[in-house]
């Protein structure tokens, strides 16, 4: 399946699991993707001292992890030692740890009226798994209709870099700071390929919702263009 297929059979998935479940909610809920290395989470505790600057209350997580269940599901992930999980398992385990986010901090931080932002989300099974991995969108589809109910982020920031420049800056991080966590970033560059062209199809798919950065720039610049984003939200 291609990779235009994929997005747009997501795209039609998740329309249809909000219809049948919509969750409602007072709060925000913003997104960043991208590939790894890409800066995005650097940017996403920029975006929260902003707004708690500014008075907001708001919610940090990210996937696969946040509560403490979840973190236990994210060593087996992302430890670099369990090279032997196969993709289905993979997919399974990151709608596991997901499904725990959700259920024990995003839903409740939403319903208080809070803005959450995460480090990934639902869009990262579907570029890493669904194309990166071959399982294909129906696959990320229906776990996500079981794990999120519906929910769906208001707003997705995709920080932007191309493959090669994520993985050279991903093993330079992982060289500087050793540490088990690399499962991914040991992939090959064809598979953080097929991710990226995953990545920039959904953008293209979902341009209301899917707000591409230009991870390029420097820090400062590419924090006041998420904001010219995100103010228009807030």
């Amino acid at each position: 399946m291609n990779t235009a297929s994929i997005a747009s059979k997501a795209s039609e998935k998740t329309t249809r699991s909000i219809d049948s479940s919509t969750v409602k909610s007072s709060g925000l809920f913003i997104t960043f993707e991208g590939m790894d290395g890409s800066g995005k989470t650097t940017q996403m505790h920029r975006l929260a001292a902003r707004l708690r600057a500014l008075g907001r209350t708001v919610l940090e997580t990210a996937e696969p992890g946040g509560p403490p269940v979840a973190m236990q599901i994210r060593r087996i992930l992302l430890d670099s030692a369990n090279s032997e999980l196969s993709p289905t398992t993979e997919v399974l385990l990151y709608f596991a740890s997901r499904a725990q986010n959700v259920d024990q901090w995003i839903l409740p931080a939403l319903e208080r009226g809070e803005i959450v932002l995460s480090d990934r989300f639902t869009d990262s099974s579907l570029v890493y798994q669904g194309m990166g991995r071959n399982l294909g969108a129906e696959t990320v589809a229906a776990l996500e209709r079981i794990a999120c109910r519906g929910l769906k982020p208001h707003l997705t920031l995709l920080v932007d870099v191309d493959a090669e420049a994520s993985l050279a800056r991903a093993r330079a991080r992982n060289a500087a700071a050793p540490h088990c966590e690399t499962r991914l970033d040991d992939e090959s560059i064809e598979f953080h390929k097929r991710v990226w062209q995953a990545y920039h199809e959904l953008a293209r798919r979902e341009p209301e919702r899917v707000k591409v950065v230009d991870g390029r720039a420097d820090l400062d610049s590419i924090e006041r263009a998420v904001w010219e984003i995100v103010s228009a939200y807030v």
